[in-house]
């Protein structure tokens, strides 16, 4: 199994490779235009997002094209080897066109279960979050670094983060409110990044709905190998997306989902 995901692995870092290659070019570039694909609300898609999953599903047709795929830009592809690549090609496009550089691109593998492998890829940063069944680890300018996530401590010492301040639904929002009332410190606006950090060793929970698998799968993977828990908010699967709760551990995830369960 570990031939497998070295694999894999080596196929997911070719994927990151590309994106990084068709995203720098087009970020904090003036003439950058984005298309609003939400009505009634604002959810930009640029000529960056499409390039990099275009660029992602060209590697994988040539390395892995008995794999299917699920990308956010261009839907399925049905494979027949039992596992999927879930693609986001730019997690935080909103970031992305406003120049922040915490945006990043989002791989998974896995079978229907979950991801096995996740990658949270920071190209401006240059720093690459990896999680895999053995161990996570992130490349960035300091070289190679073990991640943790963090100890067990009570929830009024915790650091607490979610990407949009209305979370989701009125009823969501009431939800994480309930929580973050109790933490120590709240913070919004991370997208990808947030989940990251736990898997760092720096954030203790991040709390969201209303999320798709692209959006979570590759964090899925990244905090379950550094240590931590990805769970809905009744403690089930997450890797289909809605509502996530990612936790640096067991504690806190127990405490976080004690005050969630209080809104059905």
């Amino acid at each position: 199994m570990t031939q497998i995901h070295d694999a894999l692995l080596d196929v997911a870092q070719q994927l990151a490779d590309a994106a990084r290659a068709a995203i720098l070019p087009h970020f904090r570039n003036t003439a950058l235009t984005a298309e609003n694909k939400l009505d009634g609300g604002y959810d930009p898609v640029t000529i960056a997002d499409r390039a990099a999953e275009e660029a992602m599903r060209a590697v994988l047709a040539d390395l892995r094209p008995d794999d299917a795929i699920l990308g956010e830009e261009f839907g399925t592809r049905d494979g027949t080897s039992g596992l999927t690549w879930v693609l986001d090609p730019i997690d935080g496009t909103r970031g992305f066109v406003s120049g922040t550089p915490t945006w990043g691109v989002l791989i998974a593998v896995g079978g229907p279960d979950g991801p096995e492998i996740g990658i949270i890829d920071q190209p401006y940063i240059g720093e690459r979050f990896i999680g895999t069944p053995q161990a996570a680890w992130l490349h960035g300018p300091q070289g190679q670094v073990p991640l943790q996530t963090r100890g067990a401590r009570p929830l009024s010492q915790a650091t607490v983060f979610t990407t949009f301040p209305e979370v989701g639904t009125p009823a969501d929002a009431a939800a994480f409110a309930d929580v973050a009332g109790r933490a120590r410190l709240t913070r919004y606006g991370m997208d990808c990044y947030a989940y990251a950090l736990v898997a760092a060793g720096q954030v203790d929970l991040v709390i969201e709905a209303g999320l798709n698998a692209y959006d979570i799968q590759a964090p899925i993977a990244l905090i379950q190998a550094a240590g931590g828990i990805v769970t809905d908010w009744q403690g089930g699967p997450a890797h289909n997306g809605g509502r996530v709760l990612a936790a640096a551990n067991a504690r806190i995830h127990a405490e976080a989902l004690a005050i969630l369960a209080k809104h059905p």
